[in-house]
């Protein structure tokens, strides 16, 4: 039995790394810009701080300037929105960041949506979300964008896919929907309440996996040949023998896929490490660049 091609993240998001760099490069030869990404990081969440310093190294790494604003968890709403009013004034700052998940006391959506749309390089505010659903140029959010290169690196021309998504987020599961009606797809959005979930999902030419639920799909819910995109990261309990320095249990990161049994059935598959997750920061490079020459009336790069 064939086993699926594994669609490797790392080596794709390296590529538009690649192009990001020499686009800067030309932005500071050619206009003396050098395109700059602030990130705000309210709190002290483990898995933040590690993605936060990731954004800086490869911030740093494609000639950038990265700045990363750390603040209390305890910063009052009113305060948050007030840096974030001195950030969108500020012409030195391209690309604002609000590093989730935020404290309960602060009203996520609020403060999203205080950020400039021509400065929201995570795609989240209305104005960007509005403009991706009507097919007109906007910042899109960095992991779906990283899906449908994915897809468009693996499979081409996507025109005609029959495409499920499988998750209803504001942050995957609907602009993904949005991005792969713009590639002409038939897509059908599945959540909780599905009905013949499994069935629907062996209809699907192309199979996105955005649930958060750890190994959910299985093999037989694949549609021999199809193409599976798995964007959950989980943490489960990694086998009884394994454990850490400390003497705990070690922790095993999984997607939503049973990615071994989905390997024998699909015919391109993104691992969970080295999928999804690689494109997400590039995209997010990425899009910084665009929104630096969206700010000083230069040419969108193709990049």
């Amino acid at each position: 039995m064939n086993e699926a091609q594994i669609i490797d993240g790392k080596a794709i998001a390296r590529r538009i790394r690649e192009r990001v760099a020499l686009e800067v490069e030309n932005l500071k030869q050619k206009n003396g810009l050098t395109p700059s990404l602030t990130v705000i990081l309210v709190g002290e969440d483990p898995a933040s701080q590690i993605y936060v310093k990731s954004k800086e190294k490869q911030a740093n790494e494609v000639g950038m300037i990265s700045d990363t604003i750390r603040l209390k968890a305890d910063i009052t709403e009113k305060n948050l929105l007030k840096l974030i009013n001195e950030l969108n004034s500020d012409i030195s700052v391209n690309g604002i960041l609000l590093q989730l998940p935020l404290p309960e006391h602060i009203d996520e959506g609020k403060v999203i949506f205080a950020i400039d749309p021509l400065k929201d390089v995570d795609g989240f505010h209305l104005v960007n979300i509005g403009r991706l659903w009507t097919g007109t140029k906007a910042s899109i959010p960095c992991t779906p964008s990283g899906c449908l290169q994915l897809l468009k690196e693996t499979l081409g021309d996507l025109t005609g896919k029959r495409a499920l998504i499988l998750g209803r987020s504001n942050i995957v599961g609907k602009p993904m929907a949005a991005l792969l009606l713009n590639e002409n797809c038939t897509v059908t959005i599945a959540h909780s309440s599905t009905i013949d979930l499994a069935d629907r999902c062996r209809e699907s030419d192309i199979l996105i996996a955005a649930v958060g639920r750890p190994q959910m799909i299985l093999g037989d819910w694949i549609k021999p040949g199809s193409t599976v995109i798995d964007v959950g990261i989980n943490r489960i309990d990694a086998s009884l023998n394994e454990k850490n320095i400390d003497g705990k249990p070690a922790k095993q990161l999984v997607g939503d896929v049973n990615f071994e049994e989905a390997k024998l059935v699909a015919g391109h598959i993104s691992p969970v490490p080295g999928g999804v997750g690689p494109m997400t920061i590039a995209n997010l490079l990425r899009n910084t660049v665009i929104a630096a020459c969206w700010q000083m009336g230069i040419d969108e790069p193709n990049l």
